[in-house]
C-alpha cells in the first residue's frame, strides 16, 4: 500500500520535481502552497510524513508547524534555505521531527523519508507492549504516552527517543547512540539536535524541567533514563 505525502511549499516548481521524483519510487504525493490550511490538508488527506518549507507567505512554516503539532502528531520534516542554525533549532522545539537545508539532493531526502516511516512501521508490527516506569506508560503499539493517567502528545521523534531511552533504563547513552537508535541515521551535521529533543521531553514528561529526575544529563557523555520503580 503506498504511503501518502504532503508537500507545503509555495515553490510550486519544487511541489512537481518533487512529487514526480517521489511518486517514482512509490509514495502519492500531494502539494499545496499556502500554509493557511495546513491542517484542513492534513484531516482531509491524512497523510503519513508532511514536508513543510519555512518560507511560506502569509503565515511562516514555524507558525504552521504549531497548527499541525496542535492537532496531529504526524512525522514533520521541514525545508529550510536559511543559512544559521537558529530555525532549525526552534523547529525542533516545536516539534519538527528532522529537517533538511535547501537546496538539497531529492535522494537524502527519500533517504530521510523512509527511515522515519520504517521505525514507525517497525513499531506497528511488533505485538503491543507497554513499557512502565513509576508514574509513565509508554504503549509501544499506540505510540503514545500516559503519565499520571493523562495523555502526553509526543512528535514521531520525540516517542523514538524516549522509547530508546525507557528500553535501556538505569544506561547512559551517547547523543550518537540515541538518534543512531531513535532514527538509523547521523544527525552528526547539528548535534544539537539530540538536546532540543530531549530538552522537550522533560518540559512534557518532569515535573520540575530545570531538575530533571527522569531524564539526567551525564556530563561530557549523554543521557540516562531513571526508573523510578
Amino acid at each position: 500500500m503506498s504511503r501518502t505525502l504532503l508537500i507545503i511549499d509555495d515553490d510550486l516548481k519544487l511541489i512537481e520535481l518533487l512529487s514526480e521524483y517521489l511518486e517514482e519510487n512509490g509514495f502519492k504525493v500531494h502539494g499545496v502552497q499556502d500554509g493557511l490550511k495546513a491542517v484542513e490538508n492534513i484531516n482531509d488527506l491524512g497523510p503519513d510524513l508532511v514536508i513543510l518549507d519555512i518560507m511560506l507567505p502569509g503565515k511562516d512554516g514555524l507558525q504552521v508547524l504549531k497548527d499541525i503539532r496542535g492537532a496531529s502528531a504526524v512525522p514533520v520534516i521541514m525545508l529550510t534555505a536559511r543559512g544559521d542554525d537558529t530555525d532549525r533549532i526552534v523547529g525542533l522545539e516545536l516539534g519538527a521531527d528532522d529537517y533538511l537545508p535547501k537546496p538539497f539532493n531529492p535522494r537524502e531526502l527519500l533517504a530521510r523519508i523512509r527511515a522515519i516511516l520504517r521505525r514507525g512501521a517497525a513499531d506497528g508490527d511488533k505485538e503491543e507492549r507497554i513499557i512502565r516506569s513509576g508514574n509513565m506508560e509508554l504503549n509501544r503499539a499506540a505510540r503514545s504516552l500516559a503519565v499520571d493517567g493523562r495523555n502526553i502528545p509526543l512528535s514521531t521523534t520525540e516517542f523514538n527517543i524516549l522509547e530508546i531511552l525507557m528500553k535501556n533504563p538505569n544506561t547512559v547513552l551517547s547523543r550518537d547512540q540515541i538518534m543512531n537508535l531513535a532514527q538509523g541515521k547521523d544527525f552528526m551535521a547539528f548535534d544539537r539536535s539530540v538536546d532540543i529533543h530531549i530538552s522537550k521531553l522533560r518540559a512534557k514528561i518532569e515535573k520540575k524541567p530545570a531538575s530533571p529526575t527522569r531524564i539526567k544529563t551525564v556530563w561530557g557523555t549523554g543521557y540516562m533514563f531513571v526508573d523510578l520503580e
